[in-house]
């Protein structure tokens, strides 16, 4: 962390200050947004406890992949019979809106 600490003197000094850190052997990492997740493979996990707080510090091989809505068949149904289209359209408007039924039928019925 620090060139030319000892590393054992380091531990001690954080666990003085009331500083615990500790490795989670983890696998992978995913952190879910409303739109994308973020993927760490190969992950360094610490844990840091410090003033009655948890944090996590992460390090790895970090890929983004985008979320795709679930989309049911009584949701294509419902567009299917609002707008007056076929399976894939509803289904292809659905994908394009994020699952939002409204939008996808007002931009089906322009």
């Amino acid at each position: 962390m620090f060139p030319g600490v000892n590393p054992k003197q380091m531990q001690s000094m954080m666990r003085q200050m009331g500083i615990q850190q500790s490795e989670i052997a983890a696998v992978e990492v995913i952190i879910k947004t409303a739109d994308k997740e973020i993927v760490i493979k190969n992950p360094e996990v610490i844990r840091v406890k410090m003033g009655g707080q948890e944090t996590f510090q992460i390090g790895g091989q970090i890929t983004e992949r985008a979320l795709e809505a679930e989309i049911s068949l009584e949701d294509i149904k419902t567009v299917m019979e609002q707008a007056g289209v076929n399976e894939n359209e509803a289904k292809t408007a659905l994908q394009k809106t994020k699952g939002d039924l409204a939008e996808a039928i007002l931009m089906l019925k322009e």
